[in-house]
């Protein structure tokens, strides 16, 4: 299996994780929990400020889980958080900030109770969800559907829409026969291959053997 890193530094421990993922800062993309799975040709994109955070709540009483498709892309500050269950599919996109939980993480009344009251979340395929948006407990979003920026989702979205707000509410339908997904994308090797290795020389195209001898006598200790 090939793993490609940009700007490496460790590789992130899931439960499993599929053939093909890319991850430009590892080191910014942190994990709690042992229960978390993502598929193939996943990409994950994070940053020193901005951290990618995913959290399988399973632990005492708790299983929680988080399933993540093959295709997905995941933006800086993204968090998914799971007390029981978070289920993603295949060619969802999560904008910078997007928040996914199934849990409130603590009692309406009783405030020590850890986890709250749980409901799974689902994302069926060729989600979006826009910057910063909400996603909370108990939500099922259909297939394709975009959920806009700074949105908070309370309650199910069908497939095939755009929903925004806070609380999110419908815009307008999509037609579903004219979707081209992150799939699609994927489908040829020679293209990716070369776009993944432009991208490389963009972001490396500044590092220099002098350059890395410098880092390693004055390390930024703010990162």
């Amino acid at each position: 299996m090939t793993i490609r890193y940009v700007n490496r530094f460790i590789r992130p421990q899931f439960k499993s994780l599929g053939k093909g993922p890319v991850f430009f800062k590892p080191r910014y993309v942190k994990l709690f929990g042992s229960n978390i799975s993502v598929g193939n040709f996943p990409t994950f994109i994070s940053a020193p400020d901005d951290y990618i955070q995913i959290t399988s709540w399973d632990t005492g009483d708790w299983n929680g889980k988080v399933d993540i498709g093959n295709y997905v892309l995941i933006s800086p500050g993204v968090r998914i958080m799971a007390a029981e269950s978070v289920s993603i599919g295949d060619s969802c996109m999560f904008g910078h900030g997007a928040c996914i939980t199934d849990a409130d993480w603590h009692g309406i009344y009783d405030r020590t109770k850890v986890v709250g009251d749980p409901r799974p979340v689902v994302l069926e395929e060729n989600v979006w969800i826009g910057e910063d948006a909400m996603i909370c407990k108990g939500v099922k979003i259909g297939a394709n559907s975009i959920i806009g920026a700074r949105s908070v989702v309370t309650k199910d979205i069908p497939k095939n829409t755009i929903y925004a707000g806070n609380p999110a509410v419908f815009i307008r339908d999509l037609d579903e026969n004219e979707f081209i997904t992150r799939e699609d994308f994927f489908q040829d090797p020679a293209k990716l291959a070369k776009d993944f290795d432009l991208l490389d020389r963009y972001t490396l195209g500044q590092n220099s053997f002098l350059g890395w001898i410098k880092s390693m006598i004055f390390r930024d200790k703010s990162h």
